[in-house]
């Protein structure tokens, strides 16, 4: 009984894919437009990346609640504008 291989072609399959890995991995990092994509790339730049993501996502709240107690503040003006003026209309 006679065993056939092709080494060559068989390091060629591995070979291909090698690069068939690199080429998605590669397209991945393209697509999402992220300089880190998973933990494996940069564990501790994606902690770092996480951690100010969630700052900027609570000062965006932030900034939210001061423009809505601005707006508060305006209205309470606008009604104290409006007794004022009744209250010199009654003098």
């Amino acid at each position: 009984m006679i065993i056939q291989h092709n080494i060559m072609a068989l390091n060629a399959h591995r070979q291909l894919s090698a690069n068939n890995t690199s080429l998605q991995k590669n397209i991945e990092k393209l697509s999402s437009g992220f300089k880190i994509n998973l933990a494996g790339d940069d564990a501790s730049g994606l902690a770092i990346s996480e951690k100010m993501r969630a700052q900027i996502a609570g000062l965006k709240v932030a900034q939210n609640n001061a423009q809505d107690g601005i707006s508060l503040i305006q209205t309470a003006e606008g009604a104290l504008t409006e007794v004022h003026s009744m209250l010199n209309r009654m003098v």
